[in-house]
């Protein structure tokens, strides 16, 4: 019933994928989610974010911030990470999952996206068939819209997780 919204893979934090191994089974592209992803919502670029896409650059990935938020917002967090970006991406439509794609120069099967929010980040993401990773949100404090999506969040997540341990 909810398995369109489901993730590929569910981790604590964006910083503790194993991107080394990403890049050696062929991923090249990596489309990530700003707000409460990387960083509390609304906050600039910390040093572990700035650190994380020096890494990846040196990996050889290529990257896009997809973000529903406007410019100034993902610009003013760009300007530390040295990204390729999108802003008002409408999330979860796969336009943008697309045209981010199209600026790395690389095709589903080797793009993966990370996001804390299954009904704009996940379910955008396994629409444009891209392998979905859903992080935890880093910071409780969250706009009202994305408070009432996190208690409909809760339901879908439990019948992810009884999902996962049937098939165990």
């Amino acid at each position: 019933m909810f398995k369109s919204l489901y993730p590929n893979f569910e981790l604590d934090s964006a910083y503790e994928i194993d991107y080394e191994s990403l890049y050696q089974d062929g991923i090249r592209g990596i489309v990530f989610d700003i707000d409460n992803t990387l960083v509390p919502h609304g906050k600039p670029a910390d040093e572990r974010a700035i650190k994380l896409f020096e890494r990846l650059k040196e990996i050889g990935f290529e990257t896009v911030l997809l973000s529903n938020n406007k410019e100034p917002r993902v610009k003013m967090f760009n300007d530390s990470v040295h990204s390729k970006y999108i802003f008002k991406a409408g999330k979860p439509g796969v336009a943008g999952y697309e045209k981010a794609m199209e600026m790395m120069g690389t095709t589903k099967e080797n793009t993966v996206f990370v996001g804390d929010q299954l009904f704009t980040d996940v379910w955008g993401a396994n629409k444009a068939g891209l392998v979905s990773y859903l992080t935890k949100p880093i910071h409780p404090k969250e706009e009202i819209q994305i408070v009432i999506k996190r208690f409909f969040e809760k339901v879908v997540l439990f019948f992810y997780h009884r999902s996962k341990k049937r098939s165990e």
